[in-house]
């Protein structure tokens, strides 16, 4: 499950989550949604791999690599199977081209959250827009 918190001049991304894995994948899910919709064509594939010290700034990185796609490739992810590891996410992400805003200027470290919620993971992260 994810919600938008508003938040001046920027975006804050809340995620909470059954497993760590579910947490990168209700993040491309809102990321998804902000962008809005993927144009009907062929399916675009797109391995990503991104590395960072640490959970929180993995999943800010995640979300790097999602931006960088939609301003360079016009990409609006659908769906991913990821991968983690210590110190690396692995995705295999689907999605198609659109017309993605460009809504995001950064995905910021303020206040950025990764930790164990009860039987699951909580997450939050901060889009400059």
């Amino acid at each position: 499950m994810y919600r938008w918190v508003e938040h001046t001049a920027e975006l804050e991304l809340a995620i909470e989550a059954p497993t760590q894995e579910a947490v990168f994948e209700e993040a491309l899910a809102a990321y998804a949604e902000l962008v809005g919709p993927s144009l009907e064509g062929e399916q675009v594939v797109h391995s990503v791999e991104v590395e960072a010290p640490d959970r929180a700034a993995l999943l800010a990185a995640w979300l790097d690599e999602l931006v960088f796609l939609a301003e360079t490739e016009a990409f609006v992810p659908e769906r991913a199977e990821i991968a983690l590891s210590p110190g690396a996410v692995s995705a295999r992400v689907v999605g198609h081209h659109g017309d993605p805003p460009h809504v995001v200027k950064a995905v910021t470290y303020h206040e950025l959250e990764f930790s164990p919620a009860g039987a699951g993971w909580q997450a939050r992260v901060v889009l400059d827009v």
